[in-house]
């Protein structure tokens, strides 16, 4: 079977038959077949044929397609469509040479992609709302790789201005044992920047830089807003920018913002869309294709001017993604959770990731959708059983790589020697979706795709291990074969979120 995609390639030779492009899904029962198409449907009014009338000529082409068992029509007239075990057999052998990069460079025409994650000001530790941030943007990063894009994280932070003023004067203020100023920055943290001469910003920024490595996201560029600002006149030049009531205003309506933007307010100053419109020149500048921005829930004005910026700056607006994420809720006992005796009015995110661990952190804030609010369960979240989901995975992992190890000098051999049980077909057939859900997942810049998938390859897992003896069965060599192709997907999943794939547990 050619191509690391065995589904694709069935898709297509269905395609070829049928003469229009062809997806098959999953029948959710599996007594209508392995794979489902409503193309009879779809070609009947353009052939002015009754629908099944259509799918009775296509049945009989197709099912003399390599590797078709089967094919049925069904209803109204779609097409169920059952494979051999040699085609399942084939289509396992594909994900076992395929290795780690199954589903991988899915890329038509890979590009040049910033990620610009996080980007707190270095005013306190990060917390559990920029962790999200965090895990969210990283894993689209891991989806866009994967895909065989090019990809850059940045972190933008402020080191200058009224907040960072306030930062060093509130740390001024603890050593000189005063209490810092109300509307200043308070904590535990201020104490511990104190006991050491100099500005405290590098060193606070060097502790947001520890933590993030801790949470397993590497950032490749720390741009700072003052090297921004610098550029602002250039940037403004750039654009169409006209004067009224005494301001500059950016002609952003133009070019699909609801309103234009000011960018120089009557006094002098630049606004901090000057800055925005320095910035994602600044980006450009530097050889990106396309621009990929996480923000918190109270950005969502920034999508229609971030676009409109590009498009003055004579790139198209789909170069620049604003993906908005919600907040993140932490509990214990069905009450707010609260883990830092630090501030009680936020959790850091180191805190969390001691009660927690690294993996179920961000396996947790990756669970929803990013336009989803996200509650984790704290005691869950931290709990070694396979109640909690994350741990329920890797355990499957960690599973087969004990069977693997046992099986000594046995080698694995996806060519199927006796008929495939069941659960045995109906694994495989999980395996070979990897490429589509990761494909989805990065065009939609969906990530939390990941663990639902997960979680179902697992329990498909289990319930085959459960009911099949793999050491020492005659069917052993195939189905080490089918758990070295299990390992493979889950740890592909695991290692797209960040989260490790433990060999023992």
């Amino acid at each position: 079977m050619e191509g690391s995609d065995p589904i694709a390639a069935l898709e297509a030779a269905v395609t070829a038959v049928a003469g229009v492009p062809v997806e098959l899904e999953r029948p959710s029962e599996a007594r209508h077949g392995d794979y489902a198409t409503n193309v009879a449907l779809r070609l009947a009014g353009e052939r002015r044929q009754p629908p099944r009338e259509v799918a009775a000529e296509l049945a009989a082409r197709i099912a003399s397609l390599d590797g078709i068992a089967a094919v049925d029509v069904a209803g109204p007239g779609f097409l169920n469509l059952t494979v051999d075990d040699a085609w399942l057999g084939g289509a396992l052998a594909a994900v076992l040479r395929a290795g780690g990069g199954f589903g991988a460079r899915s890329a038509g025409a890979p590009e040049r992609i910033q990620v610009e994650l996080v980007s707190a000001n270095p005013t306190g530790p990060l917390t559990v709302a920029s962790a999200r941030n965090g895990a969210y943007g990283d894993a689209v990063a891991r989806l866009l790789e994967f895909a065989g894009h090019e990809v850059e994280r940045e972190y933008y932070y402020n080191d200058a201005g009224a907040q960072m003023d306030l930062f060093r004067a509130s740390v001024e203020a603890v050593r000189r044992g005063e209490e810092p100023p109300e509307d200043g920055y308070h904590g535990a943290y201020l104490a511990e920047l104190a006991d050491e001469p100099g500005d405290p910003v590098p060193r606070m920024l060097a502790r947001i830089e520890a933590a993030l490595e801790r949470f397993r996201i590497h950032v490749d560029t720390f741009e700072r807003q003052s090297a921004v600002e610098a550029e602002i006149p250039d940037a403004l030049a750039a654009i169409e920018t006209y004067e009224a009531d005494g301001a500059v205003w950016a002609a952003t309506s133009a070019h699909g913002d609801d309103r234009d933007r000011v960018v120089v307010r009557s006094d002098g100053t630049p606004t901090y869309f000057a800055a925005d419109a320095a910035y994602i020149r600044r980006k450009f500048a530097r050889g990106f294709d396309r621009l990929v921005y996480v923000l918190g829930a109270d950005h969502h004005g920034y999508v229609a001017r971030l676009a409109a910026l590009a498009e003055m700056l004579g790139k198209p607006r789909e170069a620049v993604e604003v993906l908005i994420y919600q907040l993140v809720h932490l509990t214990r006992g069905g009450e707010a959770a609260k883990m830092s005796k630090r501030r009680g009015d936020v959790v850091f995110l180191d805190d969390f990731l001691d009660e927690i661990g690294v993996d179920a952190a961000r396996w947790y804030l990756l669970s929803r959708g990013h336009d989803q609010t996200i509650e984790i369960d704290v005691d869950l979240a931290a709990e070694r059983s396979q109640k909690n989901p994350v741990y329920y995975v890797q355990y499957a992992h960690a599973r087969i790589a004990g069977v693997l190890r046992n099986a000594a000098g046995s080698r694995p051999d996806p060519a199927p020697g006796a008929a495939l049980a069941t659960e045995e077909r109906e694994l495989v057939k999980r395996l070979l979706e990897l490429p589509a859900i990761v494909r989805e997942a990065t065009a939609r810049r969906g990530p939390h795709a990941l663990p639902a998938y997960s979680i179902r390859v697992a329990d498909d897992f289990h319930r085959f291990y459960h009911h099949h003896r793999v050491l020492g069965s005659e069917a052993e060599a195939f189905r080490l074969a089918l758990c070295a192709g299990t390992r493979t997907v889950v740890a592909v999943c695991l290692d797209l979120m960040g989260v490790e794939a433990p060999e023992r547990m």
